[in-house]
């Protein structure tokens, strides 16, 4: 029998916000690594993190600078921010509670456990923030390796999968778009040590520095990385990776349906899009167009996917 579509939305946002949660502590490591290496005094880098992460006007009816302590302040702790962590952490637990029947105990308890460690943790002000986002991102390593590990692969499993690969195919290509926001002191800058410094940190910040060098070599160059980061279908974060897997849950739910519905057609023209381009027809093209339009057509998916499984019904 057919998942009920309420269940179907609570297993799907509970990973997209899991997935968040993790990724605003991903975003604020690459505004952190870049803030070393600007030579100016203009908090360019962390103004992008607001605006890679669709915040900034929230953060903007809040306070009327961009001072780096805020903006810690609002990714992490702050409730009026709806994706910030402790948000995100919420949210997810709120949803997996919805459908606790349809998760594993383990699952379940690797959730619940993690939101109480993160909510007792940015209960007070960051004062170490590397070790917090170390804790982020260790806490949702447990929650998707118990979800892994130990969840039957059905259309429970795959509503999941279609959740934490959709969010993070955004975040991916919003972590991309902070090196484009982030203006180097001068044009000659471009393939320059600092340049290259620069997309280390972002490789840095998506744990995939040792994996670039396995896949390419040491040596730090802005076409590889952009390439390794959208188009390699063996990186787990990037565009390609991504949406080979939403493509294969979507081809499960169509097949155990019975049915092909419009999402699945949208999400094979996304990755064709991506088989067809290489890295420097993106970079003649645009890099930062390239990443708008995706992060448009990845939103059109997930609505489509809503209204094709009846989510709100």
């Amino acid at each position: 029998m057919p998942l009920l579509g309420r269940t179907a939305n609570g297993l799907f946002w509970m990973q997209r916000y899991i997935e968040r949660a993790e990724n605003m502590a991903r975003l604020l490591d690459a505004g952190l690594r870049l803030s070393l290496t600007n030579l100016s005094a203009e908090p360019d880098e962390w103004q992008s993190i607001l605006v890679s992460a669709g915040v900034e006007i929230g953060y903007l009816e809040k306070y009327a600078a961009f001072e780096p302590a805020h903006i810690i302040d609002y990714m992490l702790r702050d409730l009026d921010n709806g994706s910030s962590v402790l948000s995100s952490m919420g949210t997810a637990r709120t949803n997996g509670r919805m459908v606790r029947t349809a998760l594993t105990r383990e699952t379940w308890e690797a959730l619940n456990e993690s939101w109480m460690v993160l909510k007792q943790r940015l209960s007070r002000p960051v004062d170490d923030l590397p070790a917090v986002l170390d804790l982020v991102k260790s806490r949702t390593a447990l929650i998707r390796g118990s979800f892994y590990g130990t969840m039957l692969r059905n259309e429970i499993f795959d509503f999941c999968n279609l959740g934490t690969f959709v969010e993070r195919a955004d975040n991916t290509a919003r972590i991309l778009d902070v090196k484009y926001w982030v203006l180097l002191p001068t044009h000659s800058s471009v393939g320059s040590s600092l340049d290259n410094y620069q997309w280390g940190s972002i490789l840095r910040s998506v744990s995939a520095l040792r994996s670039y060098a396995w896949e390419y070599d040491a040596d730090l160059r802005a076409t590889d990385i952009i390439h390794f980061l959208m188009l390699n279908r063996r990186m787990p974060r990037s565009l390609a990776y991504s949406y080979r897997c939403i493509g294969d849950s979507l081809d499960y739910l169509a097949k155990a349906y019975g049915t092909d519905h419009p999402c699945l057609g949208t999400a094979r023209a996304i990755v064709a899009r991506l088989e067809e381009k290489s890295v420097t027809e993106i970079i003649d093209g645009g890099l930062h167009e390239f990443l708008e339009a995706f992060i448009t057509d990845n939103n059109r998916l997930s609505n489509e996917i809503a209204r094709n499984y009846s989510f709100y019904s």
